[in-house]
């Protein structure tokens, strides 16, 4: 029998497929190994990019001249890296399912990378030649305010594209992306993030070191240094202040007070609090100087400061400043020790417990421990003013200390505070955006005490699923806090009645009494608040935030926990939790989560 065979046209056709078919697969194979060859030159370039960048973040402070070199290089590697995964059959790839966003998302962190380098740092520290840190170093206790005049336009246009590549970093959708891809992804965007930060505090301090420092004319200041052994919302209680003046570079300490040159306090506020303020945290904060930071919002708190203190002395500050003593640790990790009048040395590693918890033991006189906080003060200004300690050492110091919201700022000065205005230093409420869901979670103590240097607060976030980056869906997020007492089990007799409060206001000795305020994501509604405290919670609300308030009693050694699920249809797929700073450096005060995972970086 034989076989049947097709008609010509069919044959015809058939081989035509058949070449076709075979083309279209060496194409896609060519295609392949383009964009894998390309791929692999292009991801060596970012390699090196990335390596080189913590040793240029070093030189831009010691050598901006040397920096300047390693950033050439860098900007040609990530050029390179650029035009690689750029070209038309790129792009054509990065359009094919699954490998396509892989690609896609490598694209966009070389061209990132390339728009980073060339269109702001290259031109940035091109402006800073010749200008190192080490120009802000007090010589007989004055600073050059013009050091950083050059800067401030360059700074500010460089601010702008690193926003931008940070943004375009942010905006890769994460879902489809998988293994190193999503690894390089999250590192890329914390990298960016970290330098676009960075520029952003150079071009907003370029623009205000100089007024602030008295270039215009003179300037007085009034720092008030938290307490966090007896805690508020934004760190602890105003125990102790300095008055600071500054006229054309040159800073001076002109006095000091204590919370005891306020007895008793004001009868009526010093300032109207907004009702629903005073609903959440009644008017102490404008009648105790003790609470003026009770209200986790810099700008309310520091204009009642500056009012109490125009009422008690009749001067009328230009600023307001809040630091703690684990500012103070950054600082004489710098400096190195000083001595105190008392014959103590003070050091980075004794600042924090000696301030906030042996002066107690110390010193029964609330005017010795005065006499000894204004001497502590004064020893740590000197060091600062003679320019002990390294230059660039120093402003590492004061960027962690920033960036733990423990250095705040508020102006009189509508212009410099507009400056300030939504950067850590404010100390503003938190704010949610469309990529980071923000809690606050802010803690104040209510035994009239010192117990707080023995709570520790636990803080984690987590998502309960994931879903894709900048894409709007429906997410829960979940807030757990736990409040955890050290103090020891014979605290009540063990402990100075000035720590323990005495039973002054009603708590025993030995008990630490928390009163929280937890602030949720704009935006987001209230699915559940549960509390192992019987008290459960109180409501509010605050510039457009749902508060809820709560109060804990702890015995010695015990602990509670609560937690707290907000939901909302949004595109954030990240989230914070602003807190309480603490004693404890190792407790950051910034929690931080993204879709998928959680982060517990307090405790």
């Amino acid at each position: 029998m034989s076989t049947p065979t097709l008609p010509r046209p069919a044959r015809t056709a058939g081989r035509i497929f058949a070449w076709v078919l075979a083309g279209a697969l060496a194409v896609l194979l060519l295609g392949a190994i383009w964009v894998g060859v390309r791929g692999a030159a292009a991801y060596g370039h970012l390699q090196r990019v990335q390596s080189g960048a913590a040793g240029v973040t070093a030189d831009l402070a010691e050598n901006p001249d040397a920096a300047a070199q390693a950033l050439t290089s860098l900007a040609a590697e990530a050029h390179e890296a650029h035009a690689l995964t750029s070209d038309p059959i790129w792009s054509a790839a990065a359009h094919v399912p699954w490998i396509g966003p892989q690609l896609a998302a490598f694209g966009t962190v070389a061209g990132s990378a390339d728009d980073l380098l060339s269109g702001a740092l290259m031109p940035l520290a091109a402006s800073a030649s010749g200008i190192s840190v080490d120009t802000l170093r007090p010589v007989g206790g004055r600073i050059d305010t013009s050091a950083l005049a050059p800067l401030a336009e360059p700074a500010a246009a460089a601010a702008s594209v690193a926003s931008g590549a940070a943004a375009s970093i942010d905006d890769i959708d994460r879902a489809p992306l998988i293994g190193a891809v999503s690894t390089a992804v999250d590192d890329a965007d914390r990298l960016f993030d970290r330098v676009a930060s960075s520029v952003d505090a150079l071009a907003r301090t370029s623009q205000l070191l100089p007024g602030l420092l008295g270039a215009d004319g003179p300037r007085t200041y009034l720092v008030l240094v938290q307490n966090n052994a007896e805690w508020r919302s934004l760190g602890g209680i105003a125990g102790a202040a300095v008055v600071l003046r500054a006229d054309g570079g040159a800073l001076s300490l002109v006095g000091t007070l204590s919370s005891r040159d306020f007895p008793g306090g004001f009868a009526e506020p010093v300032a109207p609090l907004p009702d629903e303020v005073a609903a959440i945290y009644d008017t102490k904060p404008a009648r105790y100087i003790q609470n003026v930071t009770q209200v986790p919002d810099f700008a309310v708190g520091a204009p009642l400061a500056r009012e109490m203190y125009r009422l008690h002395s009749g001067v009328t500050v230009d600023g307001v400043l809040a630091v703690d003593p684990v500012v103070l640790s950054y600082l004489l990790a710098a400096t190195g020790p000083v001595a105190l009048p008392t014959g103590d040395t003070l050091t980075s590693d004794n600042a924090v417990p000696l301030l906030l918890n042996e002066v107690y033991f110390r010193y029964a006189d609330p005017a010795d421990q005065d006499a000894f906080f204004a001497g502590a003060a004064g020893a740590v200004f000197g060091a600062l003013a003679e320019g002990q300690g390294s230059a660039s050492g120093l402003v590492g110091a004061l960027g962690r200390a920033i960036d733990e919201h423990r250095v705040l700022l508020w102006s009189a000065d509508e212009a410099q505070e507009a400056a300030i205005a939504g950067t850590p230093v404010a100390g503003g409420l938190p704010v949610t955006d469309a990529r980071t869901a923000r809690f606050g979670v802010y803690l104040n103590d209510g035994t009239g005490s010192k117990m707080s240097y023995y709570t520790h607060p636990t803080v984690t976030l987590r998502w309960d699923a994931c879903r894709a980056a900048g894409a709007e869906a429906e997410r829960q997020l979940t807030l757990d806090v736990t409040l955890a007492s050290s103090a020891p089990a014979d605290a009540a007799t063990a402990l100075p009645e000035y720590i323990t409060g005495g039973g002054a206001f009603g708590t025993a000795p030995g008990t630490t009494e928390v009163i929280g305020n937890i602030y949720l994501p704009e935006g987001f509604e209230l699915v559940s608040a549960v509390s192992e405290s019987a008290g459960g919670f109180a409501g509010g609300m605050h510039d457009g935030r749902r508060v809820l308030s709560f109060g804990t009693n702890l015995e010695p050694g015990a602990s509670t926990h609560l937690t707290v699920v907000v939901r909302a249809r949004t595109a954030a797929a990240a989230a914070e939790a602003i807190t309480t700073p603490t004693a404890d450096a190792a407790l950051a005060p910034v929690v931080a989560a993204t879709c998928g995972t959680d982060t517990a970086v307090l405790r």
